[in-house]
């Protein structure tokens, strides 16, 4: 396996890119979250991209405009959609055996990827999507709420502290009011959106979720839980630190690429 560096232009600005070479002609694009550079964090995506190009599939990850060592204004993961098409074309022509892509992003940049309807990739595979809108990203879903406190519960030194009374008791209540909230029977505001650009997309589709992540569970508040599509690490948190966390992102990762 051979990593190398790249730059592609983007609307004036030149993007910043690593490339994992192999030999394969179906490939991973890394669109990363947040504001985090491409080596994702706890170098959490460049470690993913070396696991799957050691399988046989070339990955290129990227950082976007204004992100890492990047040109241009960082508008956001909404505003990412002329960065992520650029990246593919730049994958295609550096790679130009490649037949087929498959797009990966968590938080974020899973949600700038199905608002984009695709991009235009083969195949794409969503990690904790964030449904969150600007004026309620402080606000937890019911499910988040109920999730905690089946965690306090099952941990013999939150319940002492509970029954010895060092549990303040009006946030403890107001918590459980909004557990016994029931989910929005329709998703709304950014929820919806990801939902209709996911609709329009052909490809294969797969929604990973960490089970002990917050914006992973808000995605599932929000999405109908029969959906076949959704594959859950229990213990994982959001950025799949943990080893058996990481070897099973490489597994779903290498299942859907091999079969797109």
């Amino acid at each position: 396996m051979r990593r190398r560096h790249i730059t592609f232009a983007c609307e004036g600005a030149e993007l910043a890119a690593t490339i994992d070479e192999a030999a394969g002609d179906t490939a991973l694009l890394i669109v990363s979250g947040g504001n985090e550079t491409r080596a994702g964090a706890w170098n959490g995506q460049a470690l993913l991209a070396a696991r799957v190009a050691a399988a046989g599939y070339p990955v290129l990850r990227f950082d976007r405009r204004g992100v890492g060592d990047s040109e241009g204004e960082n508008r956001g993961f909404r505003a990412s959609g002329a960065d992520i098409a650029a990246a593919i074309a730049a994958f295609r022509a550096e790679c130009p055996r490649v037949l087929r892509i498959v797009g990966f992003g968590n938080c974020d940049a899973a949600s700038a990827l199905m608002l984009s309807g695709g991009a235009e990739l083969d195949g794409l595979i969503l990690s904790n999507p964030w449904t969150f809108d600007a004026d309620a990203a402080d606000e937890a879903p019911s499910e988040v709420v109920r999730d905690h406190y089946r965690r306090r519960l099952a941990d013999p030194a939150a319940l002492k502290r509970l029954l010895t009374g060092k549990v303040s008791i009006g946030p403890l209540l107001r918590s459980l009011v909004a557990a016994a909230r029931p989910a929005p029977a329709v998703p709304k505001g950014l929820a919806a959106e990801i939902a209709a650009g996911v609709a329009q997309f052909s490809g294969s589709v797969r929604f990973l979720i960490a089970g002990r992540d917050r914006t992973g569970l808000a995605f599932v508040a929000n999405w109908d839980k029969r959906d076949a599509r959704l594959r859950t690490c229990a213990d994982a948190t959001h950025s799949y630190v943990e080893p058996v966390a990481q070897d099973w992102l490489v597994e779903q990762v290498l299942e859907n690429l091999r079969v797109v």
